[in-house]
């Protein structure tokens, strides 16, 4: 769209974003060129304000030509906050901004910390299980909130949701994957494998978009990891969401596979000729990770 109308486009959201977090008692600390740092007092005007956030802005969308539509990832986590000269620090802070970066386009991924202080049944929202943060030795429990209007049967309310003890290990089983008449299953003991488009990958994907060896899934800590080391990255939708918005990127960074869905290799899921894998996990969490390329 050209360099002008692009920075107009993103100046303005960015503003606008501002405008929403400080009518829900926010502040904003700084904009981070497309992005906007925003700290709040209670994780309940914190969650209030994103999910007006990005049902407005989904509205909003709709008017706009479709070069210029852009979604928003959210990301949202409590903690001791430091200011200093302005700006501000600490664990959740970093949190957020991670967690702002895993989130697929349209969605709002927030701490449990961040959960436990919601009313009950003031937004719905399901949980992703502990996820592995880059530089943090723990793995946090991240749920996605629900802002649609309406509710996926996949998605619960918080009083539902049964918790998992602290420090259990996730017991990974199995992962069906299947690519045209091509289905196979892994378990855990057959880890590693590798997916790709040569003979030495343990699944074979053979389309020109697909690297040699594209991705690998290995047992990690009791759960399934996949570890994406692409020319041209991976794509990632669960079941019970659909278009483009319901599609997440994988660009140097993780989010777990619940479920079933299906998985693109070099290629976006919104394009229908995307080399695509259906998976199906049974027995425990799946974790996606890419490595860091840079």
């Amino acid at each position: 769209m050209g360099n002008a109308r692009a920075t107009e486009t993103v100046t303005r959201l960015t503003q606008w974003i501002g405008g929403v977090c400080e009518s829900h008692g926010g502040r904003v600390v700084k904009s981070l060129g497309d992005g906007v740092f925003a700290i709040f007092a209670e994780g309940v005007s914190a969650t209030r304000a994103v999910v007006e956030m990005q049902r407005n802005h989904q509205k909003r969308l709709q008017t706009w030509p479709a070069p210029l539509r852009m979604e928003l990832q959210i990301g949202v986590a409590s903690g001791e906050v430091v200011e200093v000269d302005g700006d501000c620090y600490g664990d959740a802070v970093n949190l957020a901004s991670r967690l702002s970066d895993l989130a697929g386009p349209g969605q709002i991924w927030a701490t449990e910390s961040v959960i436990e202080q919601l009313h009950g049944g003031e937004v719905r929202h399901r949980s992703l299980g502990p996820i592995n943060i880059r530089g943090k030795n723990e793995m946090p429990v991240v749920h996605r909130v629900d802002w649609q209007d309406e509710v996926s049967e996949f998605l619960t309310m918080p009083a539902s949701l049964v918790q998992q003890p602290r420090g259990a290990d996730s017991s990974f089983g199995q992962i069906e994957l299947a690519w045209l008449d091509v289905r196979s299953m892994f378990s855990a003991s057959d880890l590693p494998i590798h997916l790709g488009r040569v003979d030495e990958a343990q699944f074979v994907v053979n389309d020109p978009r697909v690297s040699r060896l594209h991705a690998r899934i290995e047992a990690r800590h009791g759960s399934c990891v996949l570890v994406d080391v692409s020319t041209y990255g991976t794509w990632v939708r669960f079941h019970g969401t659909a278009g483009a918005s319901g599609e997440i990127a994988l660009r140097r960074d993780e989010c777990v596979l619940h479920g079933s869905g299906e998985i693109g290799l070099g290629a976006p899921l919104s394009d229908f000729s995307a080399p695509t894998i259906s998976f199906n996990t049974t027995g425990g969490n799946v974790l996606l990770a890419r490595r860091d390329l840079r």
